[in-house]
């Protein structure tokens, strides 16, 4: 099998679809087949908390929403799992041996 030279570069142009999720809640059907105009429904997350940032539905990022030219945008805030790679690649600290 032969590596192309270029690595996984040809793989910058292929489409994903990035989401945000706002929130989740669990509803019977027939609560949804009620929903009209002046609905409210509640979302399981919090005003103050980030929002969840998904390509092809995998969680890559958390971010809060912006105003950008009178749109919504979305600032990054966080990537998911750098924090967790970076300390999981790191070596647990030993005890000194002049503790015991």
């Amino acid at each position: 099998m032969t590596i192309h030279p270029r690595g996984l570069d040809f793989l910058r142009d292929v489409d994903v679809r990035l989401s945000v999720e706002l929130g989740r809640t669990q509803m019977k059907l027939k609560e949804v087949l009620s929903l009209g105009p002046e609905s409210l429904v509640v979302l399981d997350r919090m005003t103050d908390e980030l929002l969840d940032v998904l390509v092809n539905g995998k969680p890559i990022a958390k971010g809060e929403v912006v105003s950008h030219n009178g749109r919504f945008g979305l600032r990054i805030v966080e990537m998911v799992g750098i924090e967790d790679s970076a300390s999981a690649a790191a070596p647990a600290a030993l005890p000194d041996s002049d503790e015991a």
